[in-house]
């Protein structure tokens, strides 16, 4: 375990929240977008969302990915959970990693059709509509396994990894060598 002062530790602990939480209202941000245009006939509506939906995912969404899964590893580090010791850990870990690759891979369809919307002519309408529904399937599957990956975070469910049973045995056998060789212990 790395060792960060006690200061350190909470303000990257506030930036790790602050970026997490703002991660999912950015989804749902985007996602109301989606809804809102899926609804609608106008299309200027359609080309503003498209617009707009690449903005939120470039300059939002995506840095707050970054910030987050990066502040959860060191926030792994320093603390007891350790990044392997606990199953939630890991299982959190593995959300994040995918739903940062997707929303990375994903971003490009984004900004190619949020291109499409400024140059928008009646040919492209039926392109820019049609993606509005895999827009809503990514959003929501996001949503989904964010909110999972916050559950877990705040659950914190039993159970330990081998790794981590080895590192706590490690951790007793430590301590009561310690004690045993305290000639001043009461």
């Amino acid at each position: 375990m790395m060792v960060m002062s006690p200061s350190l530790r909470k303000l990257v602990l506030i930036i790790h929240v602050t970026s997490s939480v703002g991660w999912i209202g950015a989804v749902i941000a985007y996602l109301a977008l989606v809804i809102a245009t899926m609804m609608s006939q106008d299309v200027q509506t359609l080309r503003a969302t498209w617009i707009a939906m690449g903005l939120i995912g470039s300059f939002s969404i995506v840095p707050l990915s970054l910030v987050s899964l990066l502040t959860g590893l060191v926030m792994s580090l320093v603390t007891k959970w350790g990044l392997f010791q606990h199953y939630w850990v890991l299982l959190s870990l593995v959300l994040t990693i995918l739903a940062t690759s997707v929303l990375l891979q994903h971003m490009q369809t984004v900004n190619f059709l949020a291109g499409v919307a400024v140059q928008l002519d009646n040919s492209n309408i039926d392109e820019l509509r049609g993606g509005l529904s895999g827009e809503f399937f990514h959003a929501g599957i996001g949503l989904l396994v964010l909110l999972i990956i916050q559950v877990l975070n705040v659950y914190k469910p039993r159970g330990m990894t081998p790794y981590g049973w080895r590192k706590q045995q490690e951790l007793r056998i430590e301590r009561q060598t310690m004690d045993a060789m305290n000639p001043y212990q009461l």
